[in-house]
């Protein structure tokens, strides 16, 4: 094997890639705290329609397992409380949050349906009417 081949972007779409520990407790991080995370947060991320698309994005169950893992483990770093610059930094705070997630979406981006981003607009339109309270957990089910 040569170094172009070990340096090489993996295939997310080849079945040479295993990684169910990781995507699984990714998943549990972010059904965990993605909604709380996300209804505190949502008005001050210029990046969140894009958030919330990845999340709908993984909720579809004609998204490829590969693709559900890159992007979770975009949403799990959103949603880890620390990360590499502190998110109650002001200005800063999710700016590393949203590189991240740009680049998992730029990794997967033709997997990123209309419908995941009409969900997405639906849901920012319900949190700015007050449909979603910040203090509530959303039911998956109403917004999935």
């Amino acid at each position: 094997m040569d170094v172009k081949e070990k340096t090489a972007t993996p295939d997310l779409e080849s079945d040479d890639i295993h990684l169910p520990a990781v995507i699984e407790r990714n998943e549990e991080k972010v059904r965990v705290g993605f909604w709380s995370k996300f209804t505190r947060v949502a008005a001050s991320l210029p990046f969140a329609g894009d958030l919330l698309a990845a999340y709908y994005c993984t909720r579809d169950p004609e998204t490829p397992l590969r693709v559900r893992a890159v992007l979770l483990a975009a949403l799990a770093y959103f949603v880890v409380p620390t990360d590499m610059i502190p998110d109650f930094i002001a200005g800063l705070g999710f700016s590393d949050d949203a590189v991240v997630l740009m680049t998992a979406i730029g990794m997967i981006s033709n997997h990123l349906k209309p419908d995941h981003r009409e969900k997405a607009e639906r849901t920012l339109s319900d949190l700015r009417d007050g449909a979603l309270q910040e203090n509530s957990v959303a039911d998956e089910n109403s917004h999935g």
